[in-house]
């Protein structure tokens, strides 16, 4: 049986952990990381302009948030796709591995 038939839902076969997100899914999420870029660029930048610090920790805490909203996206669209084909594969290694990533995360 050939890689691409094996499992519907391995589309790249050649990615380590073998599911797929969709164009949409990635352009989301690079988006929201080039925000998060963008605010902690302007935070170098305040920096080096002695800024008062209170501008600081108020773009700080835009970067703080863009991030986080990123993982809750990446975490939502794991469960959603990555984990629920997981189960349906019976694959305990992915969702040990998922466990242990949001247990970093957190």
């Amino acid at each position: 049986m050939s890689k691409s038939t094996e499992h519907e839902h391995e589309h790249n076969p050649e990615q380590e952990h073998g599911h797929y997100h969709s164009p949409e899914h990635k352009r989301k999420v690079v988006n929201r990381l080039s925000r998060a870029i963008g605010h902690l660029e302007r935070v170098r930048s305040m920096v080096e302009e002695d800024r008062d610090c209170a501008d600081v920790l108020i773009q700080l805490a835009a970067v703080e948030a863009a991030i986080k909203s990123t993982s809750k996206v990446i975490i939502n669209e794991h469960i959603d796709h990555c984990i629920y084909h997981a189960i349906e594969d019976n694959d305990t290694a992915m969702l040990s591995e998922f466990r242990e990533a949001i247990n970093k995360y957190l």
